[in-house]
């Protein structure tokens, strides 16, 4: 009888490194999978340090995505915001279009800001951030006096508090058809709010604004250029300065503002109507009618003009 004797096994080269490459992917994979299984499983307090290690490690997408989506749901359980925010930031840097992940991230940021704002109500609840959070929660549901009566009294106890006259203004104008009286008490607040914080280019703005449609040029000229300043991305501030400049028969100096409008915000109509009065008056003809003819192609009105030049007719604004 013969017997087999024991031997040790012989491995060919290229299976040995296939065999080796294949159990170390597997070694890779398998915390990642076990991290996800203790997350769906409900186990989170196990789950969460291990699916942070995983997404450094998964390198599939899939997996990745799957570490990700478990990582925010676990933190987001345990209450622990910094890691939720970490695999939020993974999940829509990795995957920006994905309707899950941002329907996840819709919820997961609106969790965190309810999170942060009972931690607010329960850690300091007579300070003056709790009063301005609830007077713009009342302004979100259109409770005006409610919330006018919230940022008075934090104005009242905290007067220097920068952006808070800003709020109350914006507040003020916000309502239905506010009155003259109102809108010159939102003025008086725009105005307090400047002196509190030179650097608020949305107070300048909507001065520069309310300036405007009481023909006061030369005010809301001045207001519309400090926005501008303060703001070089401020595209309604520089088609309010080009406007105002074209009231007061400042052709060619509205052409620079509202060139940079247009620059801003192509689309918008308004933008290039204007810069193209300001051309055609400065005597730049050619150019004031490639910009009507953008003005009626967003405006819907360019059919059958191909031949038309200057302003568009009264009509075709409407």
């Amino acid at each position: 009888m013969f017997r087999l004797q024991p031997t040790a096994l012989v491995c060919v080269p290229l299976w040995c490194s296939l065999a080796v490459f294949s159990a170390a992917q597997a070694s890779r994979k398998a915390p990642a999978e076990r991290a996800v299984s203790l997350a769906q499983s409900g186990r989170c307090q196990e789950a969460l340090p291990l699916l942070k290690k995983a997404e450094l490690q998964a390198a599939a997408k899939d997996l990745k995505r799957s570490v990700s989506f478990a990582g925010v749901r676990c933190a987001m359980t345990l209450h622990q915001a910094d890691a939720a925010l970490e695999f939020l930031q993974v999940l829509t840097r990795e995957f920006p279009k994905d309707p899950d992940a941002l329907y996840v991230a819709i919820h997961a940021y609106s969790d965190l800001s309810t999170f942060t704002s009972q931690e607010l109500a329960r850690d300091a609840p007579s300070s003056y951030q709790a009063h301005e959070l609830l007077a713009e929660s009342f302004e979100s549901q259109g409770k005006w006096e409610d919330a006018k009566k919230e940022y008075r009294a934090i104005l009242k106890q905290n007067s220097m508090v920068p952006g808070l006259h800003f709020r109350l203004g914006r507040l003020l104008l916000s309502q239905p058809n506010p009155s003259p009286a109102v809108a010159d008490e939102a003025k008086s607040e725009f105005e307090q709010e400047l002196e509190i914080d030179p650097t608020n280019a949305g107070a300048e703005y909507v001065l520069g604004e309310l300036a405007r449609q009481h023909q006061q040029w030369d005010e809301a000229i001045a207001h519309f250029t400090r926005a501008a300043k303060l703001d070089p991305q401020f595209e309604e501030a520089f088609l309010g300065l080009g406007m105002s400049l074209i009231a007061e028969k400042h052709y060619a100096d509205a052409i620079s503002p509202l060139e940079t409008a247009v620059r801003l915000e192509p689309q918008n109509p308004d933008a290039h109507y204007n810069l193209a009065m300001a051309y055609t008056r400065a005597g730049r003809k050619q150019d004031g009618e490639k910009e009507f003819a953008v003005h009626r192609r967003l405006t819907g009105n360019d059919a059958g003009a191909s031949e038309k030049t200057g302003p568009p007719s009264q009509e075709e604004k409407k």
